[in-house]
């Protein structure tokens, strides 16, 4: 049975984004406060911190739905209250925020890092490079600063050295549902035609124009059910879409997902939906998953949404599937390669949208990330459980 828009559904939705704004605005202003207030001397570095952080913390945790670890990351071997923490370049506007919430570290950018400062690091916050694994003999602990971890795990020395990793996973969720919701929109109503005739200043006459699609009672499959796959499930059952996902812990889900396959049904429900959406991580499993063979079992009619990465696509596959009417269309925030080259046939292939990986570049999604990557300071220096651990024989 299709999912229906009903006034507790929505009420729920909309409770649950309102109470995430709302929480990260405070976690924000507390740090702000917290840095006005000027750097604690390092005696005070193990100080408990004012007692609205660990609230805020919970509620953030809760409205994203954050996996705490079980044990404290004191018990882990090799822990120790950081001194020398490696900051990627991107990051350099969280320097302040850092430094209040970890006022005995010594922050240092990797542009300007010596190798003195590579030896001593016992963490970075957005570095994961094979230079810095080499030199960093001491390094306990890699925040690397999105979901996706494919170009941390991939490197050789990751999984010999073995450092505790955590990521973003489902701080971008909101933001990057947003951005499938809209291209699955754009697509069925066919504003990619409509645009081009408007930038040839063409008013296309009702009876040439295309049959527009309601997306309410289509079929929605999301390949991938984590943080962002359950945040697109909950914007389309709102939206009257009946959803089907697939995730690779199981075949339980909530309840606005009507069945949750494992990785091995992906093609069988592809048949009947109306809508693919890649949610899916970089491993070796997926990648080059969505292949030749793979179109062809999708409806002639249906579309297909990317929003994991690239790789996980055959590119050349996707633009014969597009090219030939295989499939009717696509909407793409990832590609391979990145960026995508001016000659590539993709740009030509017909009834596609291509967005260049920005789907997470919001406001919201920014405050999310730099609250939940500042939050995982406090409890790493605080020795308390992690956030958002990554498994590093899966990849995520």
């Amino acid at each position: 049975m299709c999912g229906k828009l009903t006034e507790s559904n929505t009420k729920s939705f909309l409770g649950k984004s309102m109470r995430a704004r709302a929480t990260v605005g405070f976690l924000v202003s507390l740090t702000l406060l917290t840095a006005r207030a000027g750097a604690a001397p390092p005696a005070a570095a193990s100080a408990s911190p004012p007692a609205a952080a660990p609230a805020a913390a919970a509620q953030l945790i809760d409205s994203l739905g954050l996996h705490v670890a079980p044990t404290p990351v004191r018990e882990r071997s090799g822990w120790r209250p950081p001194r020398v923490i490696l900051v990627g370049n991107s990051l350099h506007n969280l320097l302040p925020q850092l430094k209040a919430t970890a006022p005995a570290v010594r922050f240092v950018e990797i542009g300007q890092a010596t190798p003195r400062d590579l030896a001593a690091a016992d963490a970075t916050i957005g570095v994961c490079s094979e230079e810095v694994l080499k030199a960093a003999l001491h390094l306990a602990w890699i925040q690397w600063p999105a979901a996706g971890v494919e170009r941390c795990v991939q490197q050789p020395l990751l999984k010999q050295r073995a450092p505790l990793l955590t990521n973003l996973q489902r701080t971008m969720g909101p933001s990057i549902a947003e951005h499938v919701i809209a291209l699955m929109l754009a697509l069925s109503r066919h504003f990619d035609e409509f645009y081009r005739q408007q930038l040839e200043g063409h008013w296309q006459s009702y009876d040439s124009a295309p049959e527009l699609e309601d997306v309410a009672g289509k079929t929605v499959l999301i390949a991938g059910l984590g943080g962002i796959g359950t945040e697109v499930a909950r914007r389309a059952h709102a939206l009257g879409m009946r959803v089907v996902a697939t995730r690779a812990s199981g075949h339980e889900g909530p309840d606005f997902v009507s069945y949750v396959g494992l990785p091995d049904e992906l093609s069988k429900l592809a048949h009947e939906a109306d809508f693919v959406v890649n949610c899916l991580p970089l491993t070796p499993e997926t990648t080059g998953l969505f292949n030749k063979d793979f179109f062809a079992g999708m409806k002639r009619s249906a579309y297909f949404i990317s929003i994991g990465r690239g790789r996980s696509t055959v590119t050349a596959d996707l633009s014969a599937a597009l090219s030939q009417g295989t499939i009717a269309g696509a909407g793409l925030d990832v590609v391979d390669p990145e960026p995508l080259p001016p000659d590539s046939p993709l740009w030509h292939a017909p009834h596609l949208i291509i967005t260049p990986h920005i789907s997470a570049n919001t406001a919201l999604a920014g405050e999310m990330r730099d609250a939940v990557l500042v939050e995982n300071l406090r409890r790493y220096t605080a020795g308390e459980p992690m956030l958002s651990v990554v498994d590093l024989s899966r990849g995520y």
